[in-house]
């Protein structure tokens, strides 16, 4: 068993493991119930963990194992084992660094699973892989086990969550957006696309204004002890706010409002010209193949020769007009 190291306190995932966790989720099929368990593999170094690989693993647990962790679940340990060494082989570098879970929570069974992981890892990282993810925000959670001691002099493990966050190398970041441009959906113009990008950044920004607003009014009831290094970063957001009320500043807002709408305006009114000009051919059209229909239409060279007279006309007209 290795020996124990320092405790990480970040967790940094590339999108190869996202993929890989989610085709993991996709082709089993599973019931929103059950969830997928799989190996992390890549780094460690300054406390950070840099996530760069993971592989799937054979896992079944109890649904029904009680709160205590009492269940019981299967883990392929032969089979981790041997993809291990096959990885170890291709790239020596990437070490086992925890493990992943689809959640899309921690259950009674996650700290025993952690534990049989430590064979392989002093302090291992389990990271919730939101295969299903609802709400907006990022879809992992990483937690690290730490031990501490019980009322009644025992000690136990729990999971403590530490920041996480989705990282990529310059050629991960070309296969990313060639993927992105293949699933994007070309029916969808730009400034919808835009616009939907903008809603989604402000629903993640209330939720996280929301989190901070529970956590501060836990702290003023004293719901849960003062943390002066989470209270700090709060201020320094605040403090960095742009001032709003500055006359330039309300005025480059206006101007940057009234420029879109006016495109936005124009374009609508270019797209309710066109239509009204192809209903108006269509309604042309019909008429004409009504009167085709009826017979009443008059024969095609009847038609082409009155052409004929009107264009003589405007020739002998433009004539006289010269003269």
């Amino acid at each position: 068993m290795p020996k124990i190291g320092s405790l990480p306190n970040s967790v940094v995932v590339h999108p190869l493991v996202l993929l890989s966790a989610v085709d993991h989720f996709t082709r089993l099929g599973t019931s929103p119930t059950q969830r997928v368990v799989g190996v992390l593999l890549g780094s460690f170094k300054d406390g950070v963990v840099d996530v760069t690989n993971s592989y799937a693993v054979p896992f079944e647990e109890d649904a029904k194992s009680s709160a205590d962790g009492s269940g019981v679940f299967f883990l392929d340990q032969n089979y981790h084992e041997n993809m291990w060494e096959m990885f170890r082989k291709v790239s020596a570098r990437e070490k086992i660094v925890g493990w992943y879970s689809s959640g899309p929570k921690i259950r009674p069974l996650d700290s025993r699973i952690n534990e049989l992981f430590r064979q392989y890892c002093a302090n291992p990282v389990f990271v919730i892989i939101d295969a299903q993810l609802q709400e907006v925000g990022l879809p992992t959670k990483a937690y690290v086990s730490i031990e501490e001691v019980l009322e009644n002099g025992q000690t136990a493990h729990r999971f403590q969550h530490i920041p996480s966050s989705i990282e990529a190398m310059e050629a991960e970041e070309v296969g990313v957006e060639h993927l992105l441009r293949d699933v994007r959906d070309t029916n969808i113009s730009t400034l919808s696309t835009q616009i939907s990008d903008k809603v989604t950044s402000l629903k993640s920004l209330m939720a996280r204004l929301q989190e901070m607003f529970e956590y501060l009014q836990d702290v003023s009831k004293g719901a849960l002890p003062i943390n002066h290094t989470i209270l700090s970063q709060i201020q320094d957001v605040f403090n960095l706010l742009p001032n709003l009320n500055q006359e330039r500043m309300v005025k480059a807002f206006n101007v940057q409002t009234n420029d879109n709408m006016l495109v936005i305006y124009l374009s609508s009114l270019i797209r309710s010209i066109i239509t009204l000009h192809n209903l108006i051919n269509n309604k042309l059209d019909f008429k004409r193949s009504e009167e085709l229909a009826d017979g009443t239409a008059p024969p095609p060279d009847a038609k082409d020769a009155s052409k004929k007279d009107n264009k003589e006309k405007n020739e002998k007209t433009e004539k006289n007009a010269k003269k």
